[in-house]
């Protein structure tokens, strides 16, 4: 096999590996495969390529155009798949283990791209809530808005997901506007490379977006300043000490940290064997324990189950892992390859020996291994009969396929059990009994990033214990590092200003690209409807005719719809209601009067009426009064090249200009 110099991309340019380069040996054969690191780069040059060129080349797009490109980079990946399993094979991985790092990163990138069209504008400032009125009368308002950080994002990625592990940091730092500069772990850096280049090549990205260093970044943590941001996967010790780094303390830089995490699932008491929930946990634990050879930061360390279900779960668990097929990842009939490199195994086999200082070995052999060159390593499962004195198992994590049954006496015990870990990534409950679920999740929600419920109502379509979705947030408190990474566009916020502005509806309307009631607005000539979404433009307004409201409206709309409620029919019962002086038209009927009066009727560019939001009704009308509309555009969002959503702020209006209801009409119209 061919030795691959696994190069750095530093200000533009590939820099080869140096004298000093680290040797990287094929996980599951030991052969040498690659070199990397001490190429000749200079930390200075790298952090001002980032900030100089590649920073006001992503701020000056918008999120839907970052959006875009995000997808595009996906689809680019999606497209060298092949590839990329191809390499992935040399880390130890298997085909199914491919499905977790290959394909949870490109889907990751595939969701950000999804939720910045969807949830984000296609303007430069994000709105972060709506404006607060800090005056009387409305002319001085607040507003929080979001605003890219003007320095650069230090992913430093751990081994285990050498390409999710990357782009889930990825996909949100170049949504929010921030390039990125990325470290990945030396013993799987060739898988990172690969993809690495794949982007760059792709043409999609502007200079100096993406970054690329293998090895060590050198003294880079000591020239970040508080618009810089360092992302970090891996041990506690490593976090500790590059957390305290005196500069990143002086500056201010923002750290987020994703480690040690010692996961816990919980067996239900009501979980019995025979029940789905109970074969379910056996499949979740089983799976847990060696999908990636048991080397990902959420699986589950310590099995918690009933004192009852004790024996059962050991055989149940114990006959699943004996059917692990361990060897070649290649190998279609292969189940579980090996771990990263000899030094993980090392490492592992170390932090056995650890726990079996307080827990019995129940199933595989640690060594029985020793005399290949592959890092392989059985399932190991072990049984700590006294978990209240145990210590090694509540802060010692075995990186690899092992795990420990702790039996529980009741739920509060449980409960402790789990947060002895001291903070973790999930702890996952299996149970069909929504009491346990809620107990549970209560106890231990505040020492966790996530918690996962399962059962036989949910097992089709869930996703897994072990698996972090874009959409959720992927992090945990205390021993995990305390960092959110993902959560969908909570993610992005992470590489952003949050700042409060202050002024006039005028000067925030410009600011955010969206209109806000109290600032000016402007009449197009025809009406709004008739006129394409490129011709719209915020603030512009129609005021409508008004109509009388009549008694036999509202007796006819009450007999049409059927809804006959007392405040509609009955003038005595409306009267001793505090909320109305006699009774009332209904508030869906001054809906159906106010689309009446600002409705084109006529085919044209307003293609659907996709819904309203924010409805609030402040004033009753009664039979006699009149009522008018007041129609602003208030936001445009595009949604592809044959047509866009607008956002109508909509007033509806009594003859003395006081509020009836106000609320938001989304419609998609033709660009």
């Amino acid at each position: 096999m061919d030795i691959r110099d696994v190069g750095s991309f530093v200000a533009g340019r590939w820099v080869s590996p140096g004298a000093r380069a680290r040797e990287v040996a094929c996980a599951y054969d030991g052969t040498l495969i690659a070199r990397a690191g001490d190429g000749d780069w200079d930390v200075a040059e790298a952090l001002d390529y980032a900030r100089s060129t590649g920073g006001p080349a992503l701020r000056a797009l918008t999120f839907h155009d970052r959006a875009r490109m995000l997808k595009a980079l996906a689809l680019t990946l999606q497209e060298h798949k092949d590839a990329l399993y191809e390499i992935s094979y040399l880390t130890g991985a298997t085909k199914k283990d491919h499905a977790f790092d290959i394909d949870g990163g490109i889907g990751t990138m595939f969701v950000f791209a999804s939720k910045g069209r969807r949830e984000m504008p296609d303007h430069q400032v994000y709105l972060d809530g709506g404006t607060e009125q800090l005056g009387r009368t409305g002319s001085f308002l607040g507003q929080h808005i979001c605003t890219p950080l003007l320095g650069v994002a230090v992913h430093i990625n751990a081994f285990n997901f050498p390409l999710w592990g990357m782009l889930e940091k990825l996909a949100p730092t170049l949504l929010a506007g921030v390039p990125a500069i990325v470290k990945p772990a030396t013993d799987t850096c060739y898988v990172t490379e690969l993809a690495v280049r794949i982007m760059l090549e792709s043409g999609i990205l502007p200079d100096g977006a993406l970054q690329f260093v293998a090895g060590g970044v050198g003294d880079m943590l000591d020239h970040l300043t508080c618009q810089d941001v360092v992302g970090f996967t891996g041990s506690a010790a490593t976090a500790g000490r590059l957390r305290s780094n005196p500069n990143i303390l002086s500056q201010g830089v923002r750290f987020v940290a994703e480690q040690d995490s010692l996961n816990a699932s919980i067996l239900g008491p009501d979980a019995e064997p025979g029940t789905p929930e109970f074969d379910l946990f056996v499949k979740e634990v089983s799976r847990e324990m060696t999908v990636k050879a048991g080397q990902k930061c959420t699986a589950i360390r310590r099995i918690l189950v009933p004192e009852t279900q004790l024996d059962a779960v050991e055989a149940a668990l114990s006959a699943q892992l004996a059917k692990i097929t361990i060897g070649n990842p290649r190998e279609e009939n292969t189940r579980m390859g090996s771990l990263v490199s000899a030094g993980q195994r090392a490492d592992v086999l170390e932090k056995i020996e650890m726990l079996r200082s307080e827990a019995e070995l129940i199933c595989g052999d640690p060594e029985a291994f020793a005399e290949e060159k592959g890092a392989f390593l059985t399932p190991t499962l072990l049984r700590c009969n006294d978990p209240d004195a145990a210590q090694r198992v509540h802060d010692t994590e075995a990186f690899g396929p092992v795990s420990t049954v702790l039996p529980y006496r009741d739920l509060d015990h449980a409960i402790a059990l789990a947060n002895r870990g001291g903070g973790s990534l999930v702890t996952s409950v299996i149970t069909h009994d929504a009491e346990v679920a809620q107990r549970a999740v209560m106890g231990v929600a505040a020492w966790n990033g996530r918690v996962y419920l399962n059962d036989r109502d949910s097992m089709k379509e869930s996703t897994g214990h072990g698996a972090p979705m874009p959409h959720m947030i992927h992090g945990g408190p205390g021993r995990a590092g305390g960092g959110e990474e993902l959560g969908g566009v909570r993610a992005v916020k992470h590489y952003m200003q949050r700042t409060a502005v202050q002024g006039s509806p005028r000067m925030l309307s410009a600011l955010g690209g969206r209109w806000v009631p109290g600032a000016p607005e402007t009449s197009g000539g025809a009406h709004p409807f008739t006129r394409r979404f490129t011709e719209l433009t915020p603030g512009e307004t129609i005021v409508t005719a008004p109509r009388t409201v009549t008694l036999e409206d509202i007796e006819h709309f009450a007999a049409f719809t059927g809804d006959t409620f007392y405040a509609h029919m009955d003038d005595a019962a409306a009267t001793r209601n505090p909320f109305f002086p006699g009774r009332v038209a209904h508030g869906y009927l001054l809906l159906s009067f106010a689309a009446g009066l600002f409705v084109e009727p006529n085919e044209g560019p307003v293609l659907a009426n996709t819904g309203l939001d924010n409805l609030r009704f402040m004033k009753p009308v009664a039979a006699g009064e009149s009522i008018h509309v007041r129609l602003t555009v208030k936001a445009k969002t595009p949604r592809n090249e044959e047509y866009g959503e607008v956002r109508w702020h909509v007033r509806i209006l009594d003859s003395a200009e006081d509020m009836v209801a106000e609320y938001e009409l989304l419609t998609m119209n033709a660009t």
